[in-house]
């Protein structure tokens, strides 16, 4: 097998002045620098040679920022006009900076012209795009998200970094709102597109999970090849209505499909099974990520990997030897007690998932520690309160609920129950009331910070 090429890279190819000129637009405030070699939106971590692009959001302003930034590297793209010439100093005035950190993106993928992997779906995005670059990395040299920079900001940010050496990209590509999916597309233009699945995650700037849906669906205006969970029959029938007319390789467990997995064996913190390709060929994986729903994450990767023709002995070895993303379904334990660290992030959909792992894998008792779902809009109260319901179905044994949400599925939950503020509060808590044989499980939200649980 070649070695694993695939990074999270800090270079990227010179980019010279003219070339953020053509991409980008503008005019030039003053000139010395004629070439960078890549680009920084934080003041704090630019490096000498970088071209520090002035962003503004909500909260901040690059432009406050830029003295500090100049006096680390030679140059800096600004939206403001009131910056004035800075000897020594290239500076690049444009309408609108982000409007330029996704052209330069753009520019340089294009310019590269190599085929763009792109990841999106409701649950499993960030731990399919580092399974698909670790099998499509046995073999090519791979670019990808930093962790899970997949926004409007992260993704070409992530993108200017692809340099002359790199052969497939691959990009995760997250939606908080109609249209996101299509803006990202018209920066990566990516040519394979995989769809993990469809369900209640950020809803606060949707209408209805259809709207979400078709959301995700815009990924298919700009594919020609769309690797989809066959097993989710709600996302199969929008990709049926959506008048797609590129390659679709489905994969799945129970419906048909092109890629499919058998004698599934799911142990505490992994699981083995038999990956089909077609009719003819299989291989025996041994994961060592825990859950179900992570078999659909490695089947996805694994198309993507039969797609670009990996060796199926190569993909088996990428999945073999993953461990995993860090924050999500980590396992620990301490004084016979065990936990299940999945603190990254929520919605209904993966908190279900999580606790059936808490259920099926306890001995002793089963204790929950969940954080507020958010950004769940009009959904909100009815989910925490189906949360509860299903809590009770699966004899969950005590649910320390963090947050106000949460509480509310004190109503639908029939074991014992604690209510609490903070993470902190309940790592206190859960430190009094575990015993030995106790499995726990800790999810919530990224807003609630999960993680100071088992900080306490």
């Amino acid at each position: 097998m070649n070695s694993v090429i695939c990074r999270e890279r800090e270079d990227m190819a010179v980019l010279t002045v003219d070339d953020i000129i053509a991409a980008a637009g503008g005019e030039i405030i003053c000139r010395n620098a004629g070439f960078f070699t890549g680009l920084c939106i934080d003041s704090r971590k630019i490096r000498e040679g970088e071209l520090f692009v002035a962003l503004k959001g909500e909260r901040f302003d690059g432009h406050d920022f830029l003295p500090q930034a100049l006096g680390k590297t030679d140059g800096a793209i600004v939206h403001s006009p009131d910056i004035a010439p800075i000897p020594g100093k290239t500076i690049i005035l444009v309408r609108d900076t982000l409007k330029a950190l996704q052209g330069i993106a753009r520019f340089l993928r294009i310019k590269r012209d190599i085929p763009v992997v792109a990841v999106t779906g409701s649950n499993g995005k960030t731990t399919t795009k580092e399974l698909t670059a670790a099998i499509l990395g046995t073999q090519y040299r791979i670019l990808k998200n930093t962790g899970n920079l997949n926004n409007h900001i992260g993704l070409p940010l992530s993108l200017t970094k692809i340099s002359d050496e790199d052969q497939i990209v691959v990009l995760e590509m997250g939606a908080s709102a109609p249209g996101e999916i299509r803006d990202l597309c018209a920066v990566a233009l990516p040519d394979y597109g995989v769809l993990t699945n469809i369900s209640r995650a950020h809803l606060e700037n949707f209408k209805d999970i259809v709207t979400v849906r078709n959301t995700k669906l815009e990924l298919l205006e700009t594919v020609g090849v769309a690797v989809v969970n066959a097993d989710d029959r709600f996302l199969i029938e929008g990709i049926q209505r959506s008048g797609f007319t590129g390659k679709i390789m489905r994969y799945g467990i129970e419906s048909p499909s092109d890629i499919r997995a058998t004698n599934i064996m799911l142990y505490e913190q992994g699981s083995a099974f038999q990956i089909h390709f077609g009719e003819n060929h299989s291989i025996e994986v041994a994961a060592h990520i825990a859950g179900m729903f992570n078999i659909y994450n490695l089947l996805a990767a694994a198309s993507i990997g039969y797609l670009f023709g990996i060796d199926p002995m190569n993909i088996k070895r990428a999945i073999d030897t993953f461990t995993g993303v860090p924050m999500r379904m980590e396992f620990r334990e301490f004084n016979g007690v065990k936990i299940i660290s999945d603190v990254y992030n929520a919605n209904p959909a993966s908190m279900e998932a999580a606790l059936r792992e808490l259920t099926r894998i306890r001995k002793g008792r089963s204790i929950a520690v969940l954080g507020d779902m958010l950004e769940l809009g009009s959904y909100e109260e009815k989910a925490h309160k189906e949360l509860g319901r299903f809590m009770s179905e699966l004899s969950i044994d005590i649910l320390i609920a963090v947050g106000q949400r949460m509480a509310l599925a004190e109503s639908e939950f029939r074991g014992s129950m604690y209510k609490l503020s903070s993470a902190e509060e309940a790592g206190k808590l859960l430190r009094n009331i575990w015993e030995k044989g106790d499995t726990v499980l800790i999810k919530g939200s990224r807003g609630m910070r999960m993680e100071r649980v088992l900080e306490e």
